[in-house]
């Protein structure tokens, strides 16, 4: 064979067919690279801490809000400091309490409101559950509620401290309402003091958010 039929024989490259392959090649590793780097960043755990990181920032800014701007209006923070509410809510729990709520609406029975003592020198600020509204008749025997003369179910009562005491009955004045503690046999309210008017209460506790492990909604 000469040399210029070998020459002629052997497969013709261009510069321009090197490069778009090279090119190709180096687009298609670029691409492989960065799926895998986003197949690592959507893993259910990333997905989970991201969701964590959230969650912290949106509380963390809902709170510096809360105690920083609107606090004297529409929000305020609690410290549980007895131990009436057990077991809704336990010495040393925080809550948040809504004090614009009842500018449009009244309290209803099972609110759990944060209101000024009605006692004579007693300038403290007390929480107690509603069990009744103006104009119901309030009756306790042997530990048992009733309003209206119906019985009434209350899940949320201290079960492990067994209440037996007797009060009423007596008829809830206007513009007031009648507050029992959810630990009745251990509770400091109305079938002591008597109903609270309106105008001492401060607002409704929704939301119990200290300690975390017990975080949640009181509404």
């Amino acid at each position: 064979m000469s040399e210029k039929e070998f020459q002629s024989s052997r497969p013709e490259y261009r510069a321009t067919d090197l490069s778009r392959e090279e090119g190709e090649g180096f687009e298609t590793r670029r691409e492989s690279r960065r799926e895998r780097r986003e197949e690592r960043q959507n893993t259910p755990q990333k997905r989970a801490a991201r969701g964590a990181i959230e969650f912290v920032v949106i509380l963390g800014l809902s709170f510096a809000l809360v105690f920083g701007v609107v606090r004297p209006f529409v929000m305020e923070a609690f410290w549980i400091p007895s131990e009436s509410m057990v077991p809704t809510l336990e010495v040393g729990d925080r809550v948040l309490v809504n004090k614009f709520i009842y500018r449009f609406t009244e309290p209803e029975r099972g609110d759990i409101l944060v209101f000024q003592s009605v006692v004579a020198g007693e300038d403290q600020d007390l929480i107690k559950r509603v069990v009744g509204t103006p104009g119901d008749e309030i009756r306790v025997q042997n530990g048992q509620l009733f309003v209206n003369g119906e019985p009434q179910n209350e899940p949320y009562v201290n079960r492990a401290l067994p209440d037996e005491s007797f009060y009423g009955p007596v008829i809830v004045p206007e513009d007031s309402v009648f507050m029992m503690g959810d630990n009745r046999a251990n509770s400091q309210d109305s079938r002591f003091f008597g109903p609270v008017p309106y105008e001492n209460v401060e607002g409704e506790a929704f939301l119990l958010f200290w300690p975390l492990r017990n975080f949640g909604s009181l509404l």
